[in-house]
């Protein structure tokens, strides 16, 4: 939400600092979250004087420049050297004096300097209108009427208007301060709360309306009473429609709104002035002086104010004319043929209130996001309809002339009424914190707009005013009180009380904490990414199980992701891009699936992603590489510190979008992939380095913990015995299988085994490979003899000779 600080003070009967202003702003839960400085012309012409030229002479070292003595109203007169062909002796021009910027229409800002042009010194510039912003004219200097006053600054002359611009970050409930009376509204109640005044919004000025005569009476019908509960409007004949007065243009710019014409100007003018939409309708094309209010079929074209055809849903809101045909998309956006032009003489101008729903849903399905459509789905004071009308009729009288030639129209076949809520003095102090007199609770209210039913010595009981829609409860008006006492003004109170919670599923978060602290240690960063992610990114088959959005803010975030592999690959290009290259991320995340409509799940997930260095170059040598075996190591160490004991690693294929993939099993449960992300995966990333990932299914691997009991117990007083091992196999039997064919010997006493080397030579023959192995035996009652080890190795020796057909070397 944009406020100006100019255009609130027409509505504030003091004056606030704009600093004050930005504080007591986001004390009362207006957040501010940028304060800026505007100027209708960028630098303002700061510096910039009205000067006379005195006299002029040739430049003694260049023909095409001059030398000037130009007098501007203070000291003695200025010696500036001037290029423009067009400079004579008594011009009031704008001179840029030593010290002042100007800001070009082209170009970067320029300070001006004494210095030396061809040997003369020049002490500042007389300007061209391109060189300080007023248009792109450069055929010479500026030359002013003779009658300016010599020495005025030059903002002055051309009343460049300044201003300071508000940015709010609104809570979805705060429709009431969506514009500048109602932010005035509340700058008003906490004033008069701490500074004991009774302040109040400037009124509307709406006292001298009055028909002039009848001669364009329009007549409105409303068919669908619940998406349209009010609807006003009121004719206008004879009206001037032209560019709009200087002050409007200003105020419009001020907040980043552009200026059309005076009629749709004063729309956009009293929509953020009281927050109220309008729409100006050419009356001369309402076909049968009449307004319907109604849904029209499913399929109905309709051409849009941006002249693009649109189909319309039989749940669309329709402005028509006397035959049925569209003139507006209610409350979102105009016709291509009914609005304004500047050929309109009359005009029907229309306030309304539409249902918030109907409007929301309209507005995204046919993707128009427009101011209007963005206050009446947050909902508007309905009672302020026929006010508003007034206000912005006057305003149209006065700018663009004509006459009021109807009564006001004002269907409301069911008024509204005023909603009750009763509040506890005790319920306050307990949501607070804060014990409130009940005076002070008054003059809040009162303040706000409520209205006093009836009060006692425990509670109190308002009506609340219809600008705000969100109160129905007691800790509505809870949050009213404090919002206007200062939310900074919470008190920390002196004890604080609390009920102990019982945890539903402890392990998962104490297991969580485990890993996140290990994979810390290990100098992995956590990364937080987004649910929704880009269709693109998947093929079809993922997509069949995708959980579409149906109304997406963006293109390129429209699923649920199914995968966390693509939303971590764009953090890595994000960090890639500035010149982070050694990454290693994780991230505790949900992946989403539907199996039809209705039928959705979601799934917690672990991701790990390595790319780039694990270790830095040092002097003692150069880093390591990250690759397969590192991030394999990472994921059996997570599962040792979980107590997962009998977890299987396998090769696999068809691991979707990684290569070289490995998969990890617990009972036939696959708890881990991982491998290499595919270089076609990469490039749609514009990754140029691999990039390794692993993707841990948190669910199964907490069943699997939750069913494995942990046991202590005194540490083995026995030394391990280490006896290594050296073996030529195959060049493509991986180490897994030597793994699993020691495995099944099933000696208890074997505690680890270790691959410590792999040599590969011509002289071991063709396609084969020597693996060193070493096996650590431990036996916790006694210390084992060589024959004891002996026979445990020689066991292992036949199963490896037996099964994989390796040569033992001796």
């Amino acid at each position: 939400m944009t406020i100006s600080y100019n255009w609130l003070h027409d509505y504030l009967p003091v004056t606030i600092d704009p600093e004050r202003l930005s504080k007591l702003l986001t004390s009362v839960g207006l957040e501010v979250e940028s304060l800026e400085k505007y100027e209708s012309l960028k630098g303002g012409l700061q510096g910039l004087v009205i000067g006379e030229v005195l006299s002029t002479e040739k430049h003694p070292n260049a023909d095409k420049l001059t030398v000037t003595k130009v007098n501007v109203g203070a000291g003695e007169p200025l010696q500036i050297v001037c290029g423009a062909p067009n400079v004579a002796a008594g011009q009031k021009v704008v001179v840029a004096t030593v010290g002042a910027t100007i800001y070009p229409k082209k170009g970067d800002p320029l300070t001006m300097k004494l210095a030396k042009i061809r040997g003369v010194e020049s002490y500042g510039m007389i300007c061209a209108e391109d060189e300080i912003g007023l248009s792109e004219d450069h055929a010479g200097i500026m030359v002013l009427p003779a009658d300016v006053k010599v020495g005025i600054p030059a903002a002055d002359y051309f009343k460049i208007y300044t201003d300071h611009i508000y940015e709010i970050g609104l809570t979805p409930n705060r429709m009431d301060a969506m514009s500048h009376r109602g932010v005035a509204r509340d700058v008003c109640a906490f004033l008069s709360y701490h500074d004991h005044k009774d302040l109040k919004v400037v009124a509307q000025p709406i006292g001298d309306f009055k028909v002039d005569n009848n001669s364009l009476p329009i007549s409105v019908t409303i068919e669908n009473t619940n998406a349209c509960q009010r609807y006003a409007g009121v004719s206008i004949s004879n009206v001037t429609v032209k560019e709009s007065p200087q002050w409007l243009q200003d105020k419009l710019r001020a907040i980043g709104q552009r200026p059309i014409n005076n009629i749709v100007d004063i729309t956009n003018f009293i929509l953020h002035e009281t927050g109220q939409p309008l729409h100006a309708f050419d009356a001369d094309k309402i076909t049968g002086k009449k307004v319907l209010v109604k849904n029209l079929a499913e399929g109905s074209t309709f051409v849009t104010l941006d002249e693009k055809e649109r189909k319309l849903s039989a749940e669309d809101l329709m402005i028509c004319n006397g035959n049925s045909e569209g003139m507006c998309i209610a409350g979102v956006y105009g016709g291509a043929t009914s609005g304004v032009s500047n050929a309109t003489k009359n005009i029907f101008l229309e306030s309304a209130w539409f249902n918030p729903v109907d409007i929301r849903k309209t507005s995204f399905r046919h993707g128009l996001r427009t101011d209007a459509a963005t206050r009446f789905e947050k909902n508007v004071d309905i009672s302020n309809t026929v006010n508003v009308l007034k206000r912005a009729a006057l305003l149209i009288k006065e700018l663009a002339g004509g006459e009021i030639a109807s009564e006001v129209v004002d269907v409301y076949p069911n008024p509204k009424q005023q909603p009750q809520v009763q509040l506890k003095y005790q319920f306050l102090k307990k949501l607070s914190g804060k014990s409130y007199p009940a005076d002070a609770v008054k003059k809040i209210l009162i303040a706000l707009g409520f209205e006093i039913v009836k009060e006692s010595a425990e509670d109190i009981v308002v009506t609340a005013p219809f600008s705000k829609p969100d109160i129905h409860l007691p800790a509505d008006i809870v949050e009213e009180i404090m919002r206007i006492d200062g939310l900074d003004n919470v008190e920390i109170p002196n004890a604080i009380t609390i009920s102990p919670s019982v945890e539903t599923n402890r392990t998962k978060h104490i297991y969580r904490e485990k890993m996140a602290n290990y994979l810390v240690g290990l100098g992995f960063n956590e990364i937080f990414t987004n649910s929704i992610t880009n269709a693109a990114y998947f093929d079809e088959q993922e997509l069949n199980t995708a959980v579409k959005l149906l109304n997406n803010l963006s293109a390129d975030h429209n699923i649920m992701r199914p995968s966390m592999l693509q939303t971590g690959l764009e953090a890595i290009a994000h960090n890639l891009n500035r010149k982070n290259s050694d990454l290693r991320f994780f991230e505790f995340g949900k992946t989403y699936s539907t199996q039809g409509p209705g039928k959705y799940s979601e799934h917690e997930r672990v991701c790990l992603y390595v790319t780039g260095q694990v270790t830095e170059d040092a002097w003692k040598g150069k880093g390591t590489a990250a690759d397969i075996f590192y991030l394999k190591g990472v994921v059996a160490r997570i599962l040792q510190l979980t107590g997962i004991s009998k977890a299987a690693f396998a090769p696999i294929t068809g691991a979707g979008n990684l290569v070289n993939a490995l998969q990890v099993t617990i009972n036939k449960d696959v708890v881990v992939t991982l491998g290499v992300v595919p270089p076609q995966e990469l490039k749609r990333f514009d990754i140029k380095q691999p990039v390794f990932y692993a993707d841990v299914d948190f669910e199964i691997l907490l069943k699997h913990i939750s069913a494995t009991s942990i046991k202590a117990k005194e540490l083995p007083r026995q030394l391990p015995v280490r006896r290594d091992l050296a073996m030529v196999v195959p060049k493509s039997l991986p180490f897994a299988d030597v793994e699993n064919a020691v495995k099944k010997v099933k000696l208890d006493k074997l505690q680890s085994i270790q691959l410590f080397d792999i040599f590969e030579s011509e002289k071991l023959g063709a396609d084969k490979k020597s693996l060193a192995v070493s096996f650590t035996f431990l036996d916790e009652e006694k210390t084992p003899t060589d024959k004891d080890i002996d026979g445990m190795m020689n066991k292992i020796m036949n199963a490896l000779e037996t099964t994989l057909q390796a040569e033992i070397r001796k």
